[in-house]
């Protein structure tokens, strides 16, 4: 597209955590914004001019809160700034970005990827993050050039999915992820639990539409007494029972922003059987309805531009 001011309302739709700076607004502006999803992970991906863009504090939104942000360079080079760590990344290298901390990007004109990924999913305690924001990851080699070369494709390869299979394959994306900022952080090999436990929680992240999902599944599909598999989870935040719930609430939370679907069939597509229940329960976590969520995003996409549609090739 042409023109800074129809690239920045494109963008304010992407979902990106906002950006403020300065770049090039002359008569040659040329910009492009694609923003795809795959279950709970949506790509973004961006042509950009040469220039200098941050995020403060006066920037951040609550909802950032809930992501990681790891940014792939696919053309042209980009210095990005985060916890007194910098990484100056070419075609192919990636950084893990927190959304609710400052940080700032240099860039000559480029073309990258915005991977946005639940921040419960890739479990990182605050010391592994602090490690790891603002730090280059190669991607050239090892796990970081597994999901470099599959980030640059899923761009273009994202129609078809099934709700189920866009869950699934989201699932093994993120672990992939998950994967190469352990090695980054060159961590010893996981003791057995954890293993298990990571295996566990992806496989209840690529199931929760089904309605049956619960601990005695869970057990069974892993081979464990139910009693085994609340021991494993028994010093974790969530039980697993509050793990799947907490995880429906978030997929339906994010539907409700985005969909003209009722209530009630958003709660049914994420194993809520009982809109009554699931409404109750909602409002117990968020502070409010529902349907108040509905409300709000219908009257706000009344006043915002459409996000450009995929174009292909490009």
């Amino acid at each position: 597209m042409t023109g800074a001011d129809a690239f920045l309302e494109t963008l304010a739709t992407s979902g990106l955590p906002p950006l403020r700076g300065r770049r090039h607004v002359g008569d040659d502006f040329r910009a492009d914004v694609v923003t795809r999803d795959l279950g709970p992970l949506r790509l973004v991906e961006l042509v950009t001019p040469e220039g200098e863009c941050f995020r403060d504090a006066r920037s951040v939104r609550a909802a950032d809160s809930e992501l990681w942000q790891i940014e792939l360079v696919t053309r042209g080079r980009v210095r990005a700034e985060q916890g007194g760590s910098t990484a100056v990344l070419g075609p192919t290298d990636l950084v893990l970005v927190d959304p609710v901390r400052p940080v700032r990007f240099t860039s000559t004109a480029t073309r990258h990827v915005t991977m946005l990924v639940p921040r419960q999913s890739l479990r990182l305690g605050p010391d592994e993050a602090d490690r790891l924001t603002g730090v280059r990851i190669r991607g050239d080699r090892g796990p970081g050039a597994l999901v470099s070369s599959l980030a640059r494709d899923m761009t273009r390869s994202l129609d078809g999915f099934r709700a189920d299979e866009a869950d699934r394959s989201a699932a093994a994306v993120i672990e992939l992820i998950a994967v190469a900022l352990s090695a980054q952080l060159g961590d010893s090999r996981p003791v057995a639990d954890e293993v298990l436990r990571n295996r566990i929680v992806g496989f209840i992240e690529a199931r929760l539409s089904d309605r049956d999902l619960a601990p005695a599944k869970v057990a069974a599909a892993h081979h464990m007494s139910v009693r085994r598999l609340h021991k494993l989870f028994e010093d974790q935040p969530l039980t697993v029972s509050a793990l799947i719930r907490r995880r429906r609430l978030e997929r339906c939370r994010a539907d409700l922003a985005r969909t003209d679907r009722t209530v009630a069939a958003v709660a049914a597509s994420w194993g809520f059987a009982d809109p009554a229940h699931f409404s109750r329960l909602f409002k117990a976590t968020y502070g409010y309805n529902a349907a108040t969520l509905m409300s709000n995003s219908r009257a706000q996409m009344v006043n915002v531009p459409a996000a450009r549609p995929a174009q292909n090739g490009s």
